[in-house]
Formats: C-alpha cells, sequence, structure tokens
C-alpha cells in the first residue's frame, strides 16, 4: 500500500498511453524532477480512453497490452502507478498492477464498478462527475466504506455550467476535505471544453498554472495533471496537457506555496 499519509500528493502523466517507449521516458523524465522535491509522485496513463468524444478517437493500447506496459514501468522505475477503469472485468484484470485505481468522472455513480474497485484495498481515486454537487460526494465515499476500504482519494474536475465549458468552485475543496480523506485538484481536466473542436475536447492550458496555485493555497492535498512532451501533438487532451519541460518551475512555485502553507 502507498503511504500517502501527510503527503502532498501529485499525480501526473500522459492522458494516454501512446506507446511503450514514450510511456517509459516520459515517467523516468517525472521520477527525476519528483526526486527534488518533498512530495508523493503517482505515475498516471490511461490504457484505455473509453470515454472519447468521437468513435474515431485515439483510445490507448487496450486492456491487455496496457496492463504489459503499465507493469513494465512499475518494475523498471518502482514508481506507484494509477490508471482509470470503466468496467468491472478490467478490475480484475489490472488490480495486481495498479496501486490507485481511479473512478472517472463520468462514472463515479457506478454502483458496481465502484463496489469492485473498492473490494481490491486498494487506493480508489474518485473523479467527481461534472455533474455532481460537491457535498454528495458522500454518497461516492459511502460506497466505497461499504467495503471496509478506507483508501480513499477525492478529486475535484469542474462542474458544467453551460453547453462546452467547466467552472472549479473552490468552495468545494473545503466542503468535500469534511469527509476526511485527501481531496486533489485535477488542474488539466478542470480546463476542458468538451466537444468543443469539433467532437475533440478544447481546453485553455494557460490556466493551469494559476488554478493549480489558487488550489493549493485553498489547502488541497495534491494535484492531478495530465503532462506531455509536446502537447500540440498529444493524442488525446492536447489542449489541456501541460508542457513536460515546463513542470519542474511550476512545481518549485507550488512548493514555495506549501511552505507558506506549512509555516502559517
Amino acid at each position: 500500500m502507498v503511504n500517502y499519509k501527510d503527503k502532498f500528493i501529485v499525480i501526473v502523466g500522459p492522458c494516454v498511453i501512446e506507446s511503450r517507449y514514450a510511456t517509459l521516458k516520459i515517467c523516468s523524465y517525472l521520477k527525476d524532477i519528483f526526486s527534488r522535491f518533498p512530495f508523493l509522485f503517482i505515475f498516471k496513463a490511461s490504457f484505455d480512453k473509453a470515454n472519447r468524444t468521437s468513435v474515431r478517437s485515439f483510445r490507448g493500447p487496450g486492456l491487455r497490452r496496457g496492463i504489459k506496459i503499465l507493469e513494465e514501468v512499475k518494475k523498471k522505475l518502482g514508481v506507484p502507478i494509477i490508471s482509470d477503469v470503466h468496467c468491472r472485468n478490467q478490475v480484475k484484470a489490472i488490480k495486481d498492477v495498479l496501486d490507485v485505481i481511479q473512478i472517472p468522472a463520468f462514472l463515479c455513480r457506478q454502483t458496481d464498478l465502484i463496489i469492485e474497485a473498492a473490494k481490491t484495498k486498494k487506493i480508489v481515486n474518485i473523479k467527481k462527475g461534472q455533474f455532481l454537487a460537491p457535498d454528495d460526494v458522500r454518497y461516492v465515499v459511502d460506497k466505497v466504506r461499504s467495503t471496509g476500504n478506507k483508501n480513499i482519494f477525492i478529486t475535484e474536475r469542474g462542474n458544467c455550467f453551460g453547453y462546452r465549458n467547466l467552472v472549479v468552485d473552490f468552495r468545494s475543496f473545503l466542503i468535500m476535505k469534511k469527509l476526511g480523506y485527501p481531496v486533489l485538484f485535477d488542474a488539466t481536466h478542470s480546463l476542458q471544453r468538451p466537444s468543443a473542436q469539433q467532437g475533440v475536447s478544447g481546453g485553455d492550458r494557460k490556466y493551469v498554472a494559476p488554478l493549480s496555485f489558487a488550489a493549493v493555497a485553498c489547502g488541497v492535498d495534491g494535484l492531478f495533471m495530465e503532462v506531455h512532451p509536446d502537447p500540440q501533438r498529444a493524442l488525446s487532451d492536447k489542449y489541456t496537457s501541460y508542457p513536460l519541460g515546463e513542470l519542474e518551475s511550476l512545481l518549485k512555485r507550488i512548493s514555495k506555496i506549501r511552505e507558506v502553507l506549512v509555516n502559517q
């Protein structure tokens, strides 16, 4: 079990596994960066993006090949791994590789999926649905807890207000923290503009840094962020993925904000 107590959590990686080589290279680069920060680094990459807008969008390598790639990343680089699941059989197939099992925002009310993930006793990261009020997250948490599993992360990723736009209500962090589990801010998905690019999600990458700083100042327990060496060439979420080469500078500023909070 990953020890996340009293640590600032940073879940980061590419939106989707684009290739074995790229995934290993990105994770190796991230591991080197995080060796210089007192944060808990959890590597994220999706083996299947089942919730793409268009049937023609790239989904990833799929379950079987994706498991092998994530398992190789874990063995070679020794980092904890998170990925998202979309159905119960995926939980059974990948539970021995993942350290954190993620419930996608669109599926956060799917009871059977949540229960199956919770039964593994792994950490379950609940992505709050874009349609869900922050105080209603307690019902999702209750589903995980019903299995005896109390290893829970809650991740805010904005709410739908009108068409093709998401808005982050910073009160939600404080509301959800009352549940007693780490609350994270998804700094990239919160800036999506769903389906805004003719069947592909658009977004506002330029706001990733300021919203991250604001969330950290509000006292979140961690950040979730998708990165890419060349965001404009990313096969998924290219409008919101943060440039990999700029991450270290961002983390330095986040670390300074954390220092101010700790020393208050």
